[in-house]
């Protein structure tokens, strides 16, 4: 009898009801706006900032509208101006390429490796070229965090890390999104806390955590933030900065703040269906399951493996097979733009030339969302499915 999944990719969990609670509480009192506060009320908004910097570790942190907005907000606030070349990685995202065309800068792609991290040989490379990097942990993926800080500080660049995918992860047991100059953090539903949309920030600079406070609207209430510089800061940027209104709200902000106090489990769930499927697919022939490196705290809420070389019709036919059994697989390697997997060519806003050695693993990239939803006998039949598939399309 022929095994099939029938779970949903895209279910996420119900919001806590703690959260519930507190969005309740917040909804009956109508204070929705992060600086409409009754006396002596510590918004929720503020509050979040303040927990959230105590967990990354971090002196600052703003709560803005999502993570695309707090990292346009942080080419802000480092000076990248209009024309300015940004590098960035080819395996990521359209929100991080489209936060800096937000800004008018221009990106400058970097390659992928197989293990699917930024190549940091293409990075020493192109270093010269721009003087700040935007790097996006893409999947939750990190490369060599100690070699990439070493050769962008020896070289003036400032990094920017797109944090969306490794929120609760770290690098030698630092949290990530502390390494560079500033951490931008999302909360959109699919990711490690669910807001809907949301966005964080964190660094330990106060100019640019004065600067990213009032690009985000503060109408000089900066003194009802919790986790901000001191006044005589903004002092120095208030009448230079300005408004690009992107606040997150006290709703948003009480449904995350219950949700981050659990982080910690939420990932260790994560990281018990991870590892049930990465085992199922290990040794799969044709398939090559990406190693995570020893010094690299996880979060394993998707999961990639690679089909190196596979013509584009074999891996369309494993993407049919394995869909026709419940199991939806995103792939990187299609001639068009879908849903979440677009990529460096696809953004025709910004120019680019052809990387073949990255298209290469571009075009092998299997991707999978596992939520939470998923039980770990579900994660052991996926891999089953997956195994079955590819080894079907590989061998005939």
């Amino acid at each position: 009898m022929t095994e099939n999944f029938t779970g949903s990719f895209t279910q996420q969990e119900p919001i806590p009801e703690d959260a519930i609670e507190a969005a309740l509480a917040v909804l009956r009192h109508g204070r929705l706006h992060r600086y409409n506060v009754a006396e002596g009320e510590l918004g929720e908004t503020a509050l979040l900032e303040q927990e959230f910097a105590a967990q990354m570790g971090a002196k600052y942190c703003l709560a803005v509208a999502s993570g695309g907005y707090a990292m346009a907000t942080s080419l802000r606030a480092v000076g990248v101006q209009p024309g300015d070349a940004v590098l960035t990685n080819a395996f990521t995202l359209a929100p991080v390429p489209g936060a800096i065309a937000s800004v008018g800068g221009k990106p400058v792609f970097v390659g992928v490796t197989e293990d699917l991290t930024i190549d940091l040989d293409d990075l020493e490379a192109k270093l010269p070229l721009a003087r700040v990097l935007m790097l996006s942990h893409m999947r939750g993926h990190l490369c060599d965090m100690d070699r990439l800080m070493q050769m962008c500080d020896a070289a003036g660049v400032v990094v920017i890390e797109d944090c969306a995918h490794t929120m609760g992860a770290a690098w030698r047991g630092q949290a990530s999104g502390r390494q560079g100059a500033i951490g931008c953090y999302s909360c959109q539903t699919y990711k490690h806390v669910n807001s809907g949309e949301g966005g964080l920030l964190v660094t330990d600079d106060e100019d640019l955590a004065a600067k990213a406070t009032m690009l985000s609207g503060s109408y000089m209430l900066y003194e009802r933030h919790l986790a901000a510089p001191d006044p005589e800061v903004f002092e120095r940027v208030k009448y230079t900065t300005p408004n690009v209104s992107g606040r997150m709200d006290n709703l948003r902000a009480a449904i995350l703040r219950p949700q981050l106090r659990d982080l910690d489990r939420q990932v260790e769930r994560w990281n018990e269906r991870y590892v049930e499927i990465e085992t199922g697919l290990r040794g799969t022939p044709g398939l090559s399951v990406v190693e995570r490196p020893e010094a690299e705290t996880y979060v394993g809420s998707s999961i990639q493996f690679l089909l190196l070389d596979w013509a584009p019709e074999q891996i369309a036919e494993v993407i049919r097979r394995c869909a026709a059994r419940g199991v939806e697989l995103k792939w990187f390697g299609g001639a068009e733009p879908a849903g979440f997997t677009s990529r460096y060519d696809s953004w025709r806003y910004a120019e680019s030339a052809p990387m073949p050695a990255s298209d290469r693993v571009l075009a092998s990239i299997m991707d999978m969302r596992v939520p939470l939803t998923f039980s770990l006998e579900d994660c052991q039949l996926i891999a089953r499915i997956i195994r079955a598939e590819v080894g079907a399309v590989f061998q005939s």
